[in-house]
């Protein structure tokens, strides 16, 4: 990939309420704040969409968002900036070849440090409660590893091998502690703790491109100053 090589990153530019992580000539990066949605909807007017064309940074062609983050989840998000760029990104994760690192405070926490995941999740819905994923072996096979990096501020790494709809968040639940602030699976109450903390993209496989993306401010203390936070991240 080729880097603009005069900028600075993270970079925060007068209009976007998102800092922009990373920027070549295939894809922009950015940390997309929680409580933005990434599409529009009868909920969320205001979407990630609404920037698209500032994204563009002078190309013709918008841009389009390799893959979502739910609203509530901040971090790291790849957008590709031309057709050749979308067809690459979106085949290295068809193949699976997109690592993404996400932290998370859950709950409380499973006595093990470390283990894995693998279960099936399908949507359901009903006029009362709307929609949501279940643990349901008619659905699609999910499957999550995760490991404790910080017992006293109940921090959590998930790498997820799978990228099915809600799949962190049904995961951490099965384990018996959800997501803090969680409003389907969990309790819901504050503001969700899920962040897309790393991601690495190959699209010049002879040289992957790693970014990572700070907690948000507002997070818990104990993490935002956890020693894990201040370490290499392993993507």
């Amino acid at each position: 990939m080729t880097a603009i090589s005069d900028e600075t990153f993270p970079l925060l530019l007068h209009g976007m309420p998102f800092a922009i992580l990373h920027r070549d000539t295939h894809v922009v990066i950015i940390d997309k704040p929680a409580g933005m949605a990434v599409h529009p909807g009868p909920k969320t007017p205001d979407s990630l969409e609404d920037y698209l064309p500032d994204l563009a940074f002078g190309n013709q062609r918008l841009p389009v968002m390799a893959h979502r983050l739910d609203r509530d989840t901040s971090g790291c998000l790849i957008i590709s900036r031309h057709p050749k760029s979308i067809k690459r990104v979106s085949t290295l994760f068809e193949a699976g070849k997109v690592k993404k690192l996400y932290w998370a405070v859950l709950d409380g926490l499973p006595e093990e440090d470390s283990g894995t995941v693998d279960a099936p999740l399908l949507k359901i819905s009903s006029a009362e409660e709307g929609w949501r994923m279940i643990i349901d072996k008619r659905g699609k096979r999910a499957v999550t590893h995760w490991e404790v990096i910080d017992r006293a501020a109940k921090l959590v790494a998930f790498r997820p091998e799978t990228g099915r709809t809600h799949q962190l968040r049904v995961h951490a639940a099965a384990l018996g502690f959800p997501i803090l602030g969680d409003p389907v699976y969990g309790k819901g109450q504050g503001p969700m703790r899920l962040h897309a903390r790393g991601i690495t993209l190959p699209y010049d496989e002879a040289a992957p491109l790693v970014i990572t993306a700070a907690l948000p401010k507002d997070w818990p203390s104990q993490a935002l100053f956890s020693p894990a936070n201040g370490t290499a991240l392993p993507i």
